[in-house]
């Protein structure tokens, strides 16, 4: 029995061993990806930013709006020489996406008509789903230049105006959801400085 149980405690102590220097390899792993991911995600968000502003001079004036699900919304004011507003990058996001969640960066100029729209942050379905990026399919283009207030963000299944990606329409509609978010953003930010 002595033989045993030390055959027993030697298995623990090599498997307790075999898992802190797991535990300390995926330690170091993560602190060497940490920045270089967060230094890329902040990257693709200023390119982001600057693909949807619509064109002016001036500066960008920062700030946060909480949405109606109590979320925190950043939003991007495009400040133009005079001082004032002449579009907005809003970044937004929707939870109806079949992976979740994903992540969009919507531009309006200032009379709330869509700019550009960019993906920040997604996770959907290769080759169907992830047709919202634009590298993947035309899907994002047909909001470019439409203003909400006369285009129906739904898809046309839903009787609105967008057409929804083949095989793809839960992100089609979480896409929709997404840009409905921001342009109701921009509109509190818009009816806030018409006070």
């Amino acid at each position: 029995m002595t033989a045993k149980k030390e055959s027993i405690w030697r298995l623990v102590i090599v498997l307790t061993t075999i898992s802190l220097l797991a535990a300390l390899a995926l330690t170091g792993v993560y602190a060497l990806t940490k920045g270089p991911i967060e230094k890329g995600q902040k990257e693709k968000k200023e390119q982001a930013l600057y693909s949807v502003l619509p064109k002016y001079e001036g500066t960008v004036r920062d700030t946060v709006i909480i949405d109606a699900n109590n979320e925190p919304i950043p939003v991007h004011l495009a400040i133009n020489k005079e001082g004032k507003i002449c579009g907005a990058g809003i970044e937004t996001y929707t939870k109806k996406a079949f992976s979740g969640r994903f992540d969009l960066m919507v531009g309006f100029d200032v009379d709330g008509t869509i700019v550009n729209t960019e993906v920040i942050k997604s996770a959907e379905t290769p080759g169907l789903g992830d047709k919202i990026n634009k590298d993947k399919s035309n899907f994002a283009n047909q909001f470019n230049g439409k203003n909400p207030n006369d285009f129906k963000l739904l898809v046309t299944k839903d009787k609105g105006d967008v057409d929804a990606i083949t095989a793809a329409t839960i992100s089609s509609r979480a896409y929709c959801d997404a840009v409905e978010r921001a342009y109701e953003v921009f509109m509190k930010i818009k009816e806030g400085n018409n006070e």
